[in-house]
């Protein structure tokens, strides 16, 4: 069984499976799925989240949460939207203060995280509570007018290829990400202080410093998710909270996804769009709205079992290899010159 799951590749890439299987599905069940339409409309929606969710992975990599990506999101698209429309900012200079409005977020919870030793989950967790006043406070309880300027509505909603060009713009980050993760030493030490952070302090990773320029590199891109969504679909109050549940769903997915037991940038992506097809054909053969935030809830859930569940499977063969040993493995061991002390 378990060498015909390997051939099939259902162990790295059941989320591909699950998503041709879906579209067959819901292709039969209405027509109206198998419509450029319905990729568009998935893949300019779920791109935001995309971004949301590569800001949440880069701190998990390092064993740490950012529960703020939502709230962050939410506060920089309004503060962006608010100095267009309040105060006369060009939209440059509206874009890089958001952006630097973002990285500030994450500097702060990296100091809560390694300066103040506060777990980064409570520590992120209050940060958004914050966040959400602040929003408040921001804005007089008033969402600021969209703005008209060409260049802020052509941001996001310019079409590339029939597609708009977030999908572009998430594609581009993804390959950054990818490239940092997993091509670099700062991806190298990222991973190394999630596997075992005190393994990788012994080895000389500064692991402060990297745990907190991982939470800085997440309020960045979370900034400009929030900038990009503000953009697509305007200003609102509401719309980072129901970011945050579909981005930890499709990081924890996509760590079973390519290369299982791992964090990575296109196993998370291939979950938030594989749980994005879910979604959309399940309302359109349903008409209900509360499909998505249930839909999610639930593949979480599954993904956090599961991903738990390969892990006690590694780890328990991982011991049963070391205790058990081959005889002839043994024999050659103890014949061994560098064991034995003869040369």
């Amino acid at each position: 069984m378990n060498s015909v799951i390997s051939k099939l590749g259902l162990d790295r890439f059941s989320g591909v499976y699950l998503g041709v299987i879906l579209i067959i599905v819901f292709g039969f069940a209405t027509p109206e799925f198998l419509t450029p339409a319905t990729f568009h409309v998935i893949a300019s929606s779920q791109s935001i989240a995309g971004i949301i969710a590569i800001a949440l992975l880069i701190p998990m990599v390092a064993g740490q949460y950012d529960l703020s990506v939502g709230t962050n999101a939410n506060l920089t698209g309004l503060v962006v939207v608010a100095l267009q429309g309040y105060w006369g900012w060009s939209l440059p200079a509206a874009l890089v203060a958001g952006v630097a409005l973002g990285v500030l977020i994450g500097f702060v919870n990296g100091f809560i995280v390694v300066v103040l030793k506060v777990d980064s989950f409570i520590a992120t967790l209050g940060v958004s509570s914050i966040l959400t006043a602040s929003v408040i406070i921001v804005t007089n309880s008033v969402v600021p007018p969209q703005p008209t300027s060409a260049g802020w509505k052509s941001l996001t909603q310019f079409e590339f290829g029939g597609f708009q060009i977030v999908i572009v713009y998430l594609i581009v980050l993804a390959l950054l990400a990818w490239w940092l993760l997993e091509f670099t030493p700062a991806g190298r030490y990222l991973h190394a202080i999630g596997s075992n952070r005190d393994a990788a302090r012994l080895a000389g990773v500064r692991v402060n410093r990297w745990s907190w320029i991982a939470l800085v590199l997440s309020g960045g891109i979370a900034g400009i998710g929030g900038i990009l969504y503000t953009s697509l679909t305007g200003p609102s109050f509401t719309f980072g909270a129901t970011l945050l549940l579909p981005a930890f769903a499709a990081v924890f997915l996509g760590s079973t996804q390519l290369f299982p037991g791992r964090f990575n940038v296109w196993g998370t992506l291939l979950a938030i769009f594989v749980l994005a097809l879910g979604v959309q054909g399940l309302q359109l053969l349903s008409g209900v709205t509360w499909l998505s935030p249930m839909f999610n809830g639930i593949a979480l859930i599954a993904a956090v079992a599961l991903a738990v569940s390969r892990g006690r499977s590694r780890s328990k063969g991982s011991k049963q290899s070391k205790e058990v040993e081959p005889p002839n493995e043994a024999a050659e061991r103890h014949d061994s010159p560098a064991l034995t002390g003869v040369s």
